[in-house]
């Protein structure tokens, strides 16, 4: 039996925040009920066509969900939604500003007539405040956090390379849906959660926040190179290849200088006395480094570092990523169907590959409209009148 085994989840999502919060709830168990527009649907199944004709953004966050097309400005199509929601004990969505409240499907519309609903709202800014009826997308949010601010090279900022944003939405929800559940055990009633983009990316930059109180500096933008604890990040070995390494304390510098560079007395130097002190002065540093590397080769100076303690790893692309030898010795692959054919997946974190792991299929648009209409019990006469109508 999976955790969530018996959970119904309807959700009106699109993009990749609330996707990515229900494709987990579905991981645990849950039957996911996606409504989609019918003829687009959700907005990121156009993204691009890298997954043998499919969005790369789509597969990753809708796998083991049910897609089912419907029109929520036709008038037959809410009581479509309503009669899923009287069996739900979940209801998701991510839609523009003030969509779900000209529907009537607010949280505050909801709950007297489904008093055990779990509601989970998913914003850029949260459903009140001046920013309230503000767009906002991943990397706007990524701006109006700060984190573009501290991120990327002295002379430019940089975005995150993947969706940072809709993603710690996506786990804040996730995460809080799992809460109400079980609160909902003990108290019988359902929730309203409020998830805003914001809160979540600036809840992640908490580090910088408290480095930079009372109107101190914010940390530099440091490319790769940590902007706080140094030598932490890239360093180029004699070969060309680059070597990722992270000190942490003390024990580890002086270890580092005694059988890494092989200058023991650099343990001692008033410069690099300190963690402070080694960031204050990491050009300095930073070429000592290099110099001492400039003999050596990549897996040399990796060798060195084992040796030594101290961590390091390698700058992988993409295609040696798919090839992780630790991630294959974990058996953490395995396949999803999709309209386009099985794509390779990766196991949710934290499920056993011997488990009763839930890998169902990406749906393709409005898949399983008939079949979840007919479950309401509308008759096949039924369902070509919606067709015809235009409501599915």
């Amino acid at each position: 039996m999976r955790p969530l085994d018996g959970i119904k989840v309807v959700t009106f999502e699109h993009a990749v925040a609330a996707p990515f919060c229900t494709r987990q709830l579905a991981d645990l168990g849950a039957r996911v009920i996606k409504i989609e527009r019918p003829g687009t649907g959700d907005f990121a199944r156009n993204y691009d066509e890298r997954v043998r004709g499919l969005a790369s953004h789509f597969v990753w966050t809708n796998r083991s969900k049910e897609s089912l097309t419907l029109d929520v400005k036709h008038t037959e199509a809410l009581a479509v939604v309503h009669a899923l929601l009287a069996g739900a004990d979940v209801f998701v969505q991510n839609l523009a500003p003030g969509a779900i409240q000209r529907l009537g499907l607010d949280y505050e519309t909801l709950k007297a007539r489904y008093p055990t609903l779990i509601v989970c709202d998913i914003s850029g800014y949260g459903l009140d405040g001046p920013y309230r009826d503000k767009k906002a997308y991943d990397l706007l949010i990524q701006s109006e956090s700060g984190f573009l601010s501290i991120t990327g090279s002295a002379g430019e900022p940089a975005k995150a390379g993947c969706s940072i944003a809709d993603i710690a939405a996506g786990m804040y929800a996730y995460s809080n849906i799992l809460a109400a559940l079980i609160e909902r055990g003990k108290t019988g009633r359902g929730r309203h959660i409020d998830i805003s983009m914001l809160e979540s990316m600036v809840e992640w930059m908490g580090y910088p926040l408290y480095y930079a109180i009372d109107g101190q500096s914010a940390p530099r933008r440091t490319s790769a190179s940590h902007a706080t604890i140094y030598p932490y990040g890239p360093f180029k070995a004699g070969d060309g290849n680059i070597v990722m390494l992270g000190l942490q304390n003390e024990r580890e510098w002086v270890s580092f200088c005694e059988s890494v560079i092989r200058q023991p007395d650099l343990a001692n130097d008033a410069r690099f006395a300190s963690n402070s002190r080694r960031a204050e002065n990491r050009a300095e540093l930073g070429h000592l480094i290099e110099q001492a590397f400039a003999d050596l080769t990549a897996q040399s100076v990796v060798e060195r570092l084992e040796a030594a303690k101290i961590a390091s790893a390698r700058m992988n692309d993409m295609q040696a990523v798919w090839k992780h030898e630790q991630l294959k010795a974990r058996r953490r692959w395995t396949t999803v169907r999709t309209p386009a054919g099985e794509i390779p997946a990766l196991l949710p974190p934290g499920m056993p590959p011997e488990g009763d792991v839930r890998m169902d299929a990406v749906p393709a648009l409005g898949q399983h409209t008939a079949a979840i209409l007919a479950e309401l019990g509308y008759d096949a006469e039924s369902i070509r009148a919606l067709q015809a109508a235009g409501a599915v």
